[in-house]
């Protein structure tokens, strides 16, 4: 592995575009695009403050900056640099503003969730989209780019609406069989859309494209139910983490249970557990049972360290990686074809992020200090990140071609570029 130099970086707002040419960074106000190879600066842009939310337009020309406390939004250019636009929200205020898929449309929500305002970059046409529920995953886009989902409160009952993106229209809107909807979310073939209730009540419900009920399923009542979820990228599976620290996993045909993933304190399968040695990488433990640390939630406290925050699978279908808050430190990865425990990556301290090469079955992680953590069904590795004055990785992401990963500290970024094999594509 090879590491870049150490670059600036504000608010951990450093993206690779969508065609994995360009590194966008935010540096307070401003706003510095470099070529991903050479990482020579190409166009340095001046906002009007400092941006807390940046983003890569989907065919990789603009970017948006929003700078929210102000109700601003900024648009630049990378083929025109001189060229800019400026959305001011005004009164009404700014909590979230993203691109829709055809890089074309801002979508801005206002303050307290009154409306989103759709802006056009190419006709200044603006249209509004009234009552958006504030949630958890609020809004979706299929991933054809055809269709927004947008979940919607009134009369104190749940709705969601489904959009066509080309012009905005209303294809479908229908009442959702739930107490307080937390998201929607389309699967990756865009042709079912998962609904999940709150905390307070275990329900997914799972539609179809013309708003039709497909299947409803519920897992237990009268305790904490769903805390995350996620498709596998062929949208054969469905794995729900919840609060009593299990993912179940739905298939796409009859939405029935698969399996129950358990995360126990104790592990008898001591092979599969791999903790850190040294600092130098993980070695499987040699224990008859192994026990791995737990960290006691206050139940009295509002969101309870607790249950399965994290998942994703990786992009052959075959694993799925999650972390159980209550072993914080633990990531565990699933054979998804055996349907059964792969390994159990144990570290000394909490893990900030994981995430899945886009190309090949290979996990990074990272614990907010200066290692990357790298694992495969090949072994593990564990990498010291050679900046002067420690660099602590907080978070992550792969480029798109698997071949390097973008490391982000509290106010600074680094490239890890990976010795790469052409007999792994």
């Amino acid at each position: 592995m090879n590491f870049s130099e150490v670059f600036k970086q504000s608010n951990q707002l450093c993206k690779v575009s969508p065609d994995g040419k360009y590194l966008a960074t935010c540096v307070q106000y401003r706003l510095v695009v470099r070529d991903v190879k050479t990482l020579q600066i190409l166009q340095l842009y001046t906002c009007l403050d400092q941006v807390v939310h940046m983003e890569w337009s989907s065919d990789s020309l603009f970017v948006l900056c929003a700078m929210y406390k102000r109700g601003l939004v900024q648009v630049w250019s990378l083929e025109q640099p001189d060229w800019y636009c400026k959305i001011d929200e005004g009164s009404i205020g700014l909590v979230s503003s993203r691109w829709s898929p055809d890089g074309r449309h801002i979508l801005n929500t206002t303050e307290f969730h009154l409306r989103i305002t759709v802006w056009s970059l190419c006709t200044k046409a603006v249209s509004y989209i009234k009552y958006p529920k504030a949630c958890q995953k609020g809004m979706d886009f299929s991933r054809d780019g055809c269709y927004m989902a947008l979940a919607e409160r009134r009369d104190c009952r749940d709705y969601v609406s489904v959009f066509v993106c080309e012009d905005w229209h209303l294809l479908r809107h229908f009442e959702t069989e739930t107490q307080d909807m937390a998201g929607v979310e389309w699967s990756p073939n865009s042709c079912v859309l998962a609904v999940w209730d709150s905390c307070l009540e275990y329900k997914v419900l799972l539609y179809s494209l013309d708003g039709r009920l497909l299947s409803t399923y519920s897992a237990y009542e009268w305790s904490l139910g769903i805390k995350s979820l996620a498709w596998s990228p062929s949208s054969q599976f469905l794995a729900i983490g919840s609060y009593d620290e299990k993912v179940r996993i739905l298939n796409h045909i009859t939405w029935k249970k698969l399996t129950e993933l358990d995360h126990p304190a104790t592990i008898s399968n001591t092979k599969a557990v791999s903790t850190l040695s040294n600092g130098q990488g993980w070695v499987p433990d040699s224990k008859s049972v192994y026990q791995l640390p737990v960290i006691k939630p206050d139940l009295d406290r509002a969101n309870p360290k607790i249950g399965v925050s994290s998942m994703a699978f990786s992009s052959d279908n075959r694993y799925l990686a999650t972390k159980n808050d209550s072993m914080a430190s633990v990531v565990w990865v699933w054979d998804i074809q055996r349907l059964g425990l792969l390994a159990v990556l144990e570290q000394t301290s909490a893990v900030r992020c994981f995430q899945w090469d886009p190309r090949r079955p290979r996990l990074a992680l990272c614990t907010g200090n200066a290692k990357l953590y790298l694992w495969s069904p090949a072994g593990c590795v564990s990498v010291t990140v050679p900046a002067e004055g420690g660099f602590q990785v907080l978070s992550l992401s792969w480029h798109c071609s698997g071949d390097s990963l973008i490391l982000v500290g509290k106010d600074q970024l680094c490239l890890c570029y990976m010795e790469t094999d052409n007999h792994d594509d």
